[in-house]
């Protein structure tokens, strides 16, 4: 089957509601919206380089989609990424080694020295990363919880002294606190690329003006006036929650203030109408997989890691 593949249309809707279709299909756990492909288009940094790709079949029907880009806030140069998704009704037409081959040209050009992928871990999947070359480094879970029917936990009756909660959107006039506080913590997230956020316009356009991002359901928590930790909210606006990034600030760990940015967050959004509620943690992050189990999420997925040296 002869398989065609080309960029997204920045100014053809169908374009990213294929996208949005086809990642569905594929990773029924993450949250997409067309608002949100066409705003992964718009926002990103020109040193990342980014491109969204589809594959189509001979009738024109988009069955496969790629993200592939250089990891430009990474201090390590010549770090790629792709990650590609094929509409399961329409595996083992070579639609993912064509799109692959493009994204791998892409990364070339741009002299990326590495590519990074996740892959589900199902054996077909890993079967075919690994004929391409790739090599698993780490692994992670997609966990979900049924928000309308779980139990979840209360907040406390009254908050530590100097503990106050706040919606993202009280940050509305100025959200610098939160870039610095997501700066802080994502030194600390796990990962095989190290990322260091140090451009305040960059983080504005692709985070904090992200069309997931909920500034409502997102929690932020405040110890004597300062952002000590949050809880990032993404929604799609038909009942899908999903926790982009926990994180407590060092110096006020261990006071269990995550735990109540989760739990205020969850509990506004189910009274917001969400029904769903996702979440992803690395294998290895035993503390706050044992978190979310005291939640009700359970493992409904899980994705493995892959790097090629290019």
């Amino acid at each position: 089957m002869i398989t065609t593949i080309r960029d997204v249309r920045p100014t053809d809707p169908r374009d990213a509601e294929s996208v949005v279709r086809v990642r569905r299909a594929a990773l029924p756990f993450m949250i997409g919206t067309v608002r949100g492909v066409a705003h992964e288009l718009a926002s990103a940094h020109p040193d990342k380089h980014y491109r969204l790709l589809v594959a189509e079949n001979p009738d024109g029907l988009v069955i496969g989609t790629a993200q592939v880009g250089i990891a430009h806030e990474s201090p390590e140069p010549g770090q790629g990424f792709v990650n590609a998704y094929v509409d399961p009704a329409h595996r083992g037409l070579g639609a993912g080694s064509a799109l692959l081959d493009a994204a791998e040209e892409h990364l070339g050009a741009e002299r990326a020295r590495a590519s990074f992928a996740w892959v589900l871990d199902e054996p077909a999947h890993r079967a075919f990363a690994e004929r391409r070359g790739y090599r698993p480094s780490r692994s992670a879970h997609f966990l979900r919880l049924d928000l309308a029917t779980t139990d979840l936990p209360a907040l406390p009756g009254k908050l530590p002294d100097g503990v106050e909660l706040r919606p993202g959107s009280a940050f509305a006039a100025d959200p610098r606190p939160l870039f610095e506080a997501d700066a802080a913590a994502t030194l600390d997230e796990p990962g095989d690329v190290p990322v260091e956020f140090d451009d305040y316009e960059d983080w504005l356009r692709g985070t904090w003006e992200h069309p997931y991002l909920d500034r409502e359901l997102t929690t932020v928590v405040l110890v004597d006036g300062r952002v000590a930790g949050f809880t990032a909210a993404h929604t799609d606006g038909a009942g899908r929650y999903s926790s982009a990034m926990t994180a407590t600030l060092r110096p006020f760990r261990g006071r269990g203030l995550a735990r109540m940015a989760k739990i205020d967050s969850l509990l506004r959004a189910r009274a917001a109408g969400c029904t769903e509620a996702f979440t992803g943690n690395d294998t290895g992050n035993a503390p706050m997989l044992a978190v979310n189990a005291r939640f009700g999420y359970e493992v409904c997925a899980t994705e493995t890691r892959y790097t090629k040296q290019l």
